[in-house]
């Protein structure tokens, strides 16, 4: 099905317009980016792109399409004929999905004409600010559940085509399993599921379901046990399956109390390898509560689906350069910041992250796209930035204190109010070098996390998109879903410890600018 129309009015007046006023086929850069990140939030996460580029490679104006617009007087004749031979064949950079990100740093850049690149803006914000924020959202949660597994129940309190969607999001960022069969086959997310309450009720006790339900799914399965009265549900479950009953789901009540109570329950019952599932209404503040509790995983439903209070990213799409002149917007409260950019994740000598820097890019020598999909499991080079003279250096964080750099040493940076002081050498304007994806393991007490003589400076755009062609097909499907939730694995152990700590707080890296407003 085309995506073509997944789109605004306002997009089709502009390229009509600039269709006659000649400005079609000026050469220009957009770039998304956000301007805070939601209250109280400490980073967001990239995610989206596996779907964006899906759905750009249907993004074609076929005869009902067409047939549509002109009907409403959307299009003139020039502007269908135009439309009709649409592709984008421009190129796209972007974060590696999964990506932590920060205020003013822009994670996805698209750069063509302006009539192939306008058209996009619509169709690149929803994808990517939905699948962000409930990124963000289950990066929370499972960082509020420790090492215990979160699983994705939200289906039915969305869009059906965004009940997909969230599951993908949301186990890119570290959810075990979904309930949706759709996120399934699409994207190989593992699914789960046993019974609701309707299952209990339609059989004439509480006890006969149980038993009918063991019987078609195992004694590994998990039953429902709060229909009627939890410790008398418990009892059942255990009669019904024995010691080898799988786990127990409470859904109602105050679910600590109730999960430590039914923890000593079920040990004296004889079924201490008995999990405990705590389901109900939970978001990464109820799961931080319940730290203490004898709790096994969460099933999370509402709270995930709708970003837990932030349901969306709030990214923005704007054009920042055109015919390789910087342009920029002053609005009131809207600004932007004109001119190609790179984007660097800077790190101490540990291996923790400690800056975002925000330079000038020279517009890149354009490559072909690879043939054949690159294992992402594949160290690649990254780039080493010289520490010379470069602009002065502004944080766009009010915490982090603005410096100017000199010819001969580093700039120091001031902490934000919860991130750690870093020493980010001021870094020259050169062009990206291609294929910095991150591949750097885990740290630990001893373990910096980056490879012998790999950079500690990290590119975060990258090409994923030349000449209107992938650059690795493993970029979108399930191989690009597993890739994204490796990635966001990897990046995030970088990122400072109070980056998972669900508290209200600032942001925890600075972005700092040598590129001015």
């Amino acid at each position: 099905m085309s995506t073509a129309l997944m789109t605004d009015h306002y997009e089709l007046t502009m390229l009509r317009a600039a269709l006659r006023s000649g400005a079609a086929n000026r050469r220009v850069v957009f770039e998304v980016f956000t301007r805070s990140l939601p209250p109280g939030r400490r980073f967001g996460v990239f995610a989206g792109t596996g779907r964006l580029l899906d759905a750009l490679a249907d993004f074609r104006f076929a005869p009902p399409e067409l047939a549509a617009l002109r009907a409403a007087g959307v299009v003139d004749d020039d502007t269908a004929a135009w439309l009709a031979d649409y592709r984008f064949r421009g190129d796209i950079r972007a974060f590696a999905e999964g990506e932590p990100f920060f205020p003013g740093a822009p994670v996805l850049a698209v750069e063509g004409t302006f009539a192939e690149s306008v058209l996009l803006e619509t169709l690149v914000l929803s994808i990517l600010n939905h699948d962000s924020a409930i990124a963000a959202a289950a990066a929370r949660m499972v960082a509020a559940a420790g090492s215990r597994p979160c699983l994705e129940m939200g289906s039915r309190r969305t869009h059906e085509a965004a009940a997909v969607a969230a599951a993908r999001a949301a186990y890119l960022a570290g959810f075990a399993a979904s309930s949706n069969l759709e996120a399934a086959r699409t994207y190989a997310v593992p699914s789960v599921g046993t019974s609701a309450h309707a299952f209990t009720l339609v059989h004439p006790t509480e006890a006969e379901a149980f038993a009918a339900q063991v019987a078609a799914l195992g004694r590994d399965t998990t039953l429902l046990v709060d229909t009627y009265d939890v410790p008398a549900g418990i009892a059942a479950a255990v009669a019904a399956a024995g010691p080898e009953l799988g786990a127990i789901r409470i859904d109602s009540g105050d679910l600590g109390g109730l999960a430590t109570a039914a923890r000593a329950q079920l040990d004296a019952l004889g079924a201490p390898s008995t999990r405990i599932i705590a389901t109900g209404d939970l978001n990464e503040h109820a799961i931080a509560r319940l730290g203490e509790a004898p709790v096994d995983g969460y099933g999370i439903g509402t709270s995930l689906v709708t970003g837990s209070g932030a349901p969306t990213a709030g990214f923005v799409y704007k054009l920042v350069e055109v015919d390789g002149v910087a342009v920029a917007k002053k609005s009131v409260g809207k600004t932007s910041r004109g001119g190609r950019k790179r984007v660097v994740r800077r790190h101490d000598p540990s291996g923790r992250a400690v800056a975002d820097v925000v330079l000038p890019a020279a517009a890149p020598a354009t490559a072909a796209p690879a043939t054949t999909a690159a294992s992402s499991a594949a160290p690649a080079a990254t780039d080493s930035l010289a520490a010379t003279a470069a602009p002065a250096v502004t944080a766009s964080s009010a915490s982090a204190a603005t410096a100017a750099p000199s010819a001969a040493g580093p700039t120091a940076i001031a902490p934000t109010a919860t991130g750690p002081t870093a020493a980010a050498a001021a870094p020259t304007a050169d062009t990206p070098s291609a294929g910095s994806t991150f591949v750097a393991a885990p740290v630990a007490a001893a373990d910096s996390g980056f490879r012998p003589g790999e950079s500690r400076d990290r590119e975060l755009l990258q090409s994923i998109v030349v000449r209107g062609e992938l650059v690795d097909t493993d970029l979108v499907g399930p191989a690009g879903t597993r890739r994204a939730r490796e990635h966001h694995g990897r990046a995030l152990t970088a990122l400072p410890p109070t980056a998972r700590d669900v508290r209200f707080g600032q942001p925890c890296l600075p972005v700092v600018h040598t590129t001015h407003a």
